[in-house]
């Protein structure tokens, strides 16, 4: 997914682009308003986090434009303005959501995650005792949550989205990975291993099998 990151602090956005790249989201930077609203007009985010005090337009100028085309895609003001009237404004502009510096970078995750399922349908997904909560994207097993990497948690959710059917190697990348080219499949073992560690199971249990040469399957033992 995309994020758009308007903001004029290289040490924060340095900070915030290497995390949430690292989580697999794909990151858009802009140093200042006006270069912020012409790649939200033109790479069209799936989410913007917006700085409040920025050269050439203040966020609340670019969040008031954005939303004049669009009044879909969840903005999140981050700045370090914080008194009641100054939030007023800034919903008032069109945001979705106002996080204040300095934040954590678990909080922020925690609300992109919600914010972008909030544009989807939300849903909750069982393997055995593995529950994953669409909404939240959060991972359970016997109601204990469990800590997932963003390419970790879609992996999972797909094979268990296409329980008893066999996931190739070629299929997960294509689909998962959107990637339609050549291109080392191996990663995805990889993914795999640190997914089995975390759900305690090993690569000869059913619940999430190895099929040798072609790639895995989810099955439900009940």
């Amino acid at each position: 997914m995309k994020i758009l990151l308007v903001e004029d602090e290289k040490g924060i956005s340095n900070f915030l682009k290497q995390g949430l790249e690292e989580e697999g989201y794909e990151i858009y930077l802009a140093e200042d308003g006006k270069m912020g609203l012409d790649l939200a007009n033109s790479v069209k985010p799936d989410l913007i986090l917006l700085d409040w005090m920025l050269p050439k337009m203040f966020g609340l100028e670019v969040c008031k434009a954005i939303r004049q085309t669009d009044t879909k895609t969840p903005i999140l003001f981050l700045t370090a303005k914080d008194t009641i009237q100054e939030t007023i404004e800034g919903l008032k502009a069109g945001a979705n959501d106002y996080i204040k510096k300095p934040f954590s970078f678990e909080e922020l995750l925690l609300r992109i995650r919600i914010h972008l399922k909030e544009e989807n349908k939300s849903d909750v997904y069982t393997l055995g005792n593995i529950k994953i909560n669409t909404l939240t994207f959060q991972i359970y097993v016997d109601d204990k949550e469990i800590s997932f990497t963003q390419r970790e948690y879609e992996l999972l959710l797909y094979l268990i989205k296409n329980k008893g059917k066999v996931c190739s190697r070629t299929q997960i990348i294509e689909d998962v990975w959107d990637i339609h080219f050549e291109y080392d499949t191996g990663v995805i073992d990889v993914f795999m291993n640190a997914i089995r560690k975390k759900l305690n199971i090993n690569k000869d249990e059913e619940l999430i099998k190895t099929i040798r040469g072609v790639g895995y399957i989810a099955n439900d033992l009940n």
